[in-house]
Order: structure tokens, then sequence, then C-alpha cells
């Protein structure tokens, strides 16, 4: 094929897999969220316990998911990880206990870190070694994984209850996406900000500068926001807004769907606008239209601000993995495992504030979280033209990252 004789475009459909795997692979176990609070017979804490084990697993792996990056390289270890994440499709729904549940889950927090780090440095690197923006597309594309879990979810749920039929589809379905992503011709493992033989002993002793911080702050509540539609959209659909079963699946879908189309533009209007810009309107795009939702409540208020919470937070994390990824490799491990965490230990806050007060006050959350995700990146120095290149002159783009007065 035409397309795929450019050795970027096979690099960029090689990581792209990756990308679609982990958001298949997360779209596919979080739709039917439902359906395991049913078969445990869990409360509201219990399942936020439960969406707790995977975030305990991500939080505890930083310092493992460094070294693993160092020893396998990010093709190895993001081969190794799809793997365990494929393991935990097998076994989830023959868990019979709650206990059993909760560790297989904190595993899965373990694969995701080490895969959500793998593949964004793959991503970074094929940025930098053909000076070509892809963060935000490939982004799309696990968004459309997502999506297609979803719709998957939803078809399985018509025909069959069963998880074991609809994760053995979706396990079929992972096994191919691996093969694309390890037979591609994937960037090598260099990162675009990699140190010098001289400075690889100071970042051994890595202490992350006040723009690190603020970054990963950010990346949390951003991945918080994210991960609450996909965890909480279902039950927030079927306990309040009293959707038909066959609908409640398609929170997850519709958030998904819109998030894959605005990331498709999302490089474009960095470009025109800049990252700051998009940000700060991408996240109240997000509270304004989740917050009313809730005040209205109903199933199509419901679908429309799950649509602008897809649309708003859209360009909001490729933004923050490009701002990282121009830091240093460290950096951005610090920021992928800290959004990690965002993504799978957030929509447990959520659990808990649901079991106290109600699940409308729990999504609610959300809205705050995306309002503080706002006033953290104020403080932030984005470029406000163009990307400066990765790579020799990545002092420059770093110093266009930093901290005003830094």
């Amino acid at each position: 094929m035409p397309y795929l004789s450019d050795p970027f475009r096979r690099a960029q459909v090689a990581t792209g897999a990756l990308f679609c795997f982990l958001g298949f692979q997360y779209g596919s176990w979080v739709s039917r969220v439902p359906s395991l609070q049913d078969r445990l017979d869990l409360d509201d804490r219990e399942v936020g316990l439960l969406l707790l084990a995977p975030g305990v697993g991500a939080a505890v792996s930083f310092a493992a998911v460094a070294w693993l990056m160092r020893r396998l390289g990010s093709r190895r270890l993001a081969t190794c990880a799809a793997l365990a994440l494929l393991a935990v499709l097998a076994v989830l729904p023959v868990a019979v206990t709650y206990p059993l549940a909760l560790v297989i889950l904190l595993g899965d927090g373990v694969a995701v870190a080490c895969l959500n780090v793998a593949m964004n440095a793959q991503a970074a690197a094929l940025e930098a070694r053909y000076q070509r923006t892809t963060m935000a597309k490939l982004h799309a594309v696990f968004s459309a994984g997502v999506f297609s879990a979803a719709l998957l979810a939803s078809a399985a749920t018509a025909v069959s209850r069963t998880l074991a039929v609809h994760f053995t589809l979706a396990g079929l379905i992972l096994v191919l996406l691996l093969i694309a992503a390890t037979t591609g011709t994937a960037p090598a493992d260099r990162h675009p900000a990699a140190p010098a033989a001289g400075e690889r002993g100071r970042l051994r002793g890595f202490v992350p500068s006040l723009t690190a911080v603020v970054l990963t702050l950010a990346m949390v509540l951003a991945e918080l926001t994210e991960g609450a539609m996909n965890d909480w959209s279902a039950l927030y659909l079927r306990d309040v807004a009293h959707a038909a079963p066959a609908l409640t699946p398609l929170g997850i879908a519709v958030v998904s769907a819109v998030m894959l189309v605005a990331r498709v533009f999302a490089d474009g209007w960095r470009k025109r606008w800049g990252d700051k810009r998009v940000v700060v309107a991408g996240v109240a795009v997000a509270s304004g239209g989740l917050g009313s939702a809730l005040l209205l409540g109903g199933a199509v208020p419901a679908f429309a601000g799950f649509a602008c919470v897809g649309l708003g937070m859209a360009a909001v994390t490729p933004c923050l993995y490009v701002a990282a990824a121009r830091l240093g490799p460290q950096t951005l491990a610090l920021v992928a495992s800290a959004g990690t965490v965002g993504l799978l230990a957030g929509p447990p806050l959520i659990g808990f504030v649901a079991h106290a007060a109600g699940l409308v006050w729990g999504m609610s959350v959300v809205v705050i979280a995306a309002l503080a995700l706002a006033a953290c990146v104020g403080p932030v120095r984005w470029p406000a033209e163009e990307r400066a290149p990765a790579g020799p002159g990545a002092g420059s783009a770093d110093r266009a990252a930093g901290l005003s007065g830094s």
C-alpha cells in the first residue's frame, strides 16, 4: 500500500495499534462494571474500592516502570504489558469473589501504567525522529479503541449477559491489535530529550522540577475527568437517568466518539490558538456541559453533557504529554504514570462520594476536577505559535514549557 510505504506512516500505524489496544482493553471491562456489580453483589462503596485497585497498582508502579523502561526499552515493555492486559480479560470473568477481583484489577493497573508510559514514549520518539506531529491523532486512536469496546459491549449485552462471551471476543480483537503493533516498524527506543552520557548519572537521582510537578497534577485531574466518564457513565444512566439497559454502555461510546473526532482536528487547533487556550477552553466546555447535565437530569441531558466532556477534554491530555516530553524521559514517565493514577484511582473517589451523598454529587467531582485543571495549567507558559523542535534544540522547548519565574 502506498500509504504504508512511508516509514513514518508504518511506525505511526504500529504505535497507533498500541494506543487502540489500551483503549479497547480498558473500555471492554469498564463498560461492564454494572455486570460486575450485579454478579458480585456490590454496593457503590465496594464498586469504588474495586475501581481503586487498578489505581493503587498504577500508583505504586512508577519506580518499577522507570526501571523496566531502562531494562527492556519501550517496545518490549509495551508487548509484555499488553500480554498482561490480555490475561486480565481472560481471568476477570471467572473471578467468583470480591477479593479475587480486587487482586486482578490491581495487576491491571500495573500493566496499564507500563503500557501507557511505553506507548507515549514511542509516540514522542516518533514525533522527534520524523519532526511531524502525531500525538493528538494517536490519542484519537485510543478514543477509537474505547468507543469500539463500548459498541461491542452494548452488542454483547443485548445478545448475552455472560461476561466470558464478551471478553473472549474482545480478547481476539486485542490479539490482532498486538500483532499489528509488534510486526509494524516502530520508532527506535530513543527519546527526543534523551540525556547525554555525562548526564545519565544525574538523571538517576531525578528530582522533578516545579514545571514537572504542575504538569503531573494537571495530568491527574485530566485523566480523572476522562476516567470518571468511562467508569461511571453506565451506572449514572442506569441508576439516575433511568435509561434502557441497552443504552447504558453507550455513555462511554458518546464520550469516546466525540473525543475521537475532536482529536483528529486537535493538532490544527493547537497550531491556530496555542496549547494554553485549547486546554483552558476545553475544560470550560467539559465542566459547563457536564454541570448543566447534572442539574437538568434525564438521559438526553446526560448524553449531551457526556458529549461536552468528550469535546472539551479531547486535546487536553495530548497537550500535557507533549509538554512533558519536552522536559525529558523522566518527566514523561512521571506524568504518564500520574495520568494512569488519575484515570484509574480518580473514579473510586466518585464512588465514595456517591455512597455518601448520591451519584449526582459523585459526578460533580468531575466538574470540580475540570475547574481545578484550568487553574492548575494557568501558570504554565505554553508555546504561542508553533511547536519548538525536540532533540538537540530541546532546551529552548523546555524553557517554552516552563513556569514563568521558575
